[in-house]
């Protein structure tokens, strides 16, 4: 198995690689608009400055949930609050509509493996669709189901690998397939399992069970 340093590492460079872009763009239209005298070009970089803004301040929101301490280390975390990260990272621009069916709080765990399912799920929606996520707790286990479907998905065979294997060697794991590394991960450190639906199904369907931690 892959050490939680390694795991760590992989989620950083992840991190780090999905900010790289909006922060250049903001980099970018700060030094546009200090040479330019237009007032149209200087509204045209405002706007590209406000967006870059928005996509970097909802990246941070997202993976504060998904790969940090968010919420402290208490037993559950306010749903509604994974709800507004996952609209504004995937759904302010219309392409992908969001079913949500989990009304209560769920715990830090569970929270991680949604996000992470989430994260995979909506990246896998390249031209658009719709995001269904449910979670029920069942006992000591929170059941956890997440389902992408448009007109075309598309899931990484790194990242399909990466939720199905227990993978050891971390110098062949690309940092895309973090989020799929960390679902796996914390799945098998609480007595769960995570399922993928098959490539030729009409829908992409990932299915955990998170139970309390093993050991």
């Amino acid at each position: 198995m892959i050490t939680a340093v390694e795991l760590a590492s992989l989620l950083c460079s992840r991190l780090c690689h999905d900010l790289l872009s909006p922060v250049g763009a903001l980099t970018n239209g700060i030094e546009l608009l200090a040479d330019e005298r237009d007032p149209e070009m200087r509204a045209r970089c405002m706007d590209l400055l406000a967006d870059s803004a928005r996509a970097s301040a909802a990246r941070l929101k997202y993976f504060r949930l998904a790969f940090g301490a968010a919420g402290g280390f208490g037993e559950t975390i306010d749903a509604r609050e994974a709800k507004a990260a996952i609209e504004d990272l995937f759904c302010r621009d219309g392409r992908i509509a969001l079913d949500w069916m989990l009304e209560q709080d769920i715990g830090r765990t569970p929270l991680k493996v949604l996000m992470n399912l989430a994260l995979i799920a909506g990246e896998a929606l390249v031209r658009g669709g719709r995001m269904s996520i449910a979670a029920e707790r069942a006992g000591l286990q929170t059941e956890i189901v997440v389902r992408a479907e448009g007109p075309r998905f598309a899931l990484d065979p790194a990242l399909r690998h990466a939720l199905e294997n227990d993978l050891t060697d971390v110098a062949v794991i690309a940092p895309r397939a973090a989020p799929a590394v960390l679902v796996r991960t914390l799945a098998r450190e609480n007595g769960g399992a995570v399922l993928v639906s098959h490539p030729q199904e009409p829908a992409l369907l990932f299915g955990a069970m998170i139970g309390p931690p093993v050991g």
